[in-house]
């Protein structure tokens, strides 16, 4: 136990981790040989071992011939799998890997490797055709990472700017093989990513052998390129070669000049199709005016419309025979009721009471009282009543004297 009091000196760290490094014996590893160095005359060939998906790699050191004997020659970016024991050198604080063994990985087994990343991958959803994002139809810039003055970029950016010479890029060098491709492109790949004007990304190199591409079917490549927001086109080797990237990649183009081709419109192509729609709009216009016209032309020549008077004129003798008849008949309705009026006249006059005082007759009403009335019995007529007698040419007053009989 150590405390402030009594703390323990650098040598007994150093020894107490490499008692612990040392309780861990022999172990196999893989990954990436960097920095061979092995000069004629010494006993101790260095390298360093790097592990292909992490920014992470020890110090390796190993008898020079076991370098020699290796059925397969040995150099920077090869896959290997080595034997040896964890040694941590107290003098200087540092941890090496002394080997006794190495094996170079062969295709077979980069082959089946690859084959577990891909199934990997494919149920994780990541080869999805729903994930892939379409491209812009005119990218404001388009991103390019690729090998420097590499034939690709070449490729690309000559096709593109043959078609669009307008075209902007935003040209990224970076190793497109051995030990320092894969962590080169992730960097590249997220700056273009966060950058607001790049619109879609090519990630181009030639074609190669199995291990020459292995960068591209690496998985933390993969994983990068899959959890990007701008559109990734892969445009990796020829058409015989398919590098996992193909399959997370939004589009996959045979050739770097197939990326150019599929990132990038033909401007002259367009302006000819465009020209052709214009032409084609234009004739379908007219063809759509003339059927009209012939449409109204067939509207105008029926008789209906040709001559819209003829039915109003083949009516108006209707009309005016109507008026004729409405009229005799209201004149004839007239009249019978001025007839009907005259015979409905003379029989009132026939029965009035003139008519009657013509023929001699006389009315006698009392008059002097409150309510003068017509009298019908001389019980009506007291002395001294006064009446009045109308007779047919006018009327006299009188009062009544003498005898009743």
């Amino acid at each position: 136990m150590t405390s402030p009091e009594e703390p323990w000196p650098v040598r007994t760290l150093s020894f107490k981790i490499g008692e612990w490094v040392h309780k861990l014996g022999q172990v196999w590893v893989e990954g990436q040989l960097t920095q061979i160095n092995s000069r004629p005359g010494t006993r101790t060939a260095f390298l360093t071992l790097r592990d292909p998906a992490a920014d992470m790699s020890i110090s390796v050191t190993c008898d020079p011939n076991l370098l020699r004997r290796s059925p397969v020659p040995l150099s920077d970016g090869a896959r290997v799998v080595v034997c040896g024991r964890p040694s941590f050198y107290a003098g200087r604080g540092t941890l090496s890997l002394r080997i006794t063994d190495i094996r170079p990985v062969g295709i077979g087994e980069l082959l089946a490797r690859i084959e577990r990343i891909k199934a990997l991958l494919a149920a994780e959803g990541l080869f999805d055709a729903r994930r892939k994002r379409p491209l812009p139809f005119l990218p404001h810039t388009i991103g390019l990472i690729s090998g420097r003055a590499s034939a690709a970029q070449r490729d690309v950016v000559a096709v593109a700017e043959e078609r669009w010479s307008s075209v902007r890029f935003d040209v990224r060098d970076a190793p497109v093989q051995g030990p320092t491709a894969v962590p080169a492109i992730i960097a590249q790949l997220a700056e273009l990513d966060a950058d607001p004007r790049v619109q879609v990304i090519i990630i181009a190199r030639g074609g190669g052998s199995v291990e020459d591409l292995l960068p591209f079917s690496d998985e933390t490549l993969l994983r990068a390129v899959a959890d990007c927001r701008t559109p990734v086109v892969s445009a990796i080797g020829h058409e015989p070669d398919t590098p996992l990237l193909d399959l997370v990649a939004d589009v996959r183009a045979a050739t770097p000049t197939d990326a150019a081709k599929r990132v990038v419109p033909d401007v002259t192509a367009e302006l000819r199709a465009i020209a052709v729609l214009r032409e084609r709009s234009a004739h379908a216009l007219r063809n759509w005016v003339h059927r009209e016209q012939r449409v109204l032309d067939g509207l105008r020549a029926r008789p209906i419309l040709a001559r819209p008077l003829t039915m109003i004129d083949g009516r108006q003798d209707k009309v005016d025979s109507a008026v004729v008849d409405i009229r005799r008949s209201i004149r004839h309705l007239v009249t019978v009721e001025e007839h009907r009026h005259a015979q409905f006249a003379a029989r009132l006059a026939t029965l009035g009471p003139a008519q009657t005082l013509a023929r001699g007759y006389a009315v006698v009403q009392r008059t002097g009282t409150d309510h003068p009335h017509a009298v019908s019995t001389v019980d009506d007529l007291p002395d001294g009543a006064q009446v009045r007698i109308r007779v047919a040419d006018g009327s006299v007053h009188a009062t009544i004297e003498g005898e009743r009989s």
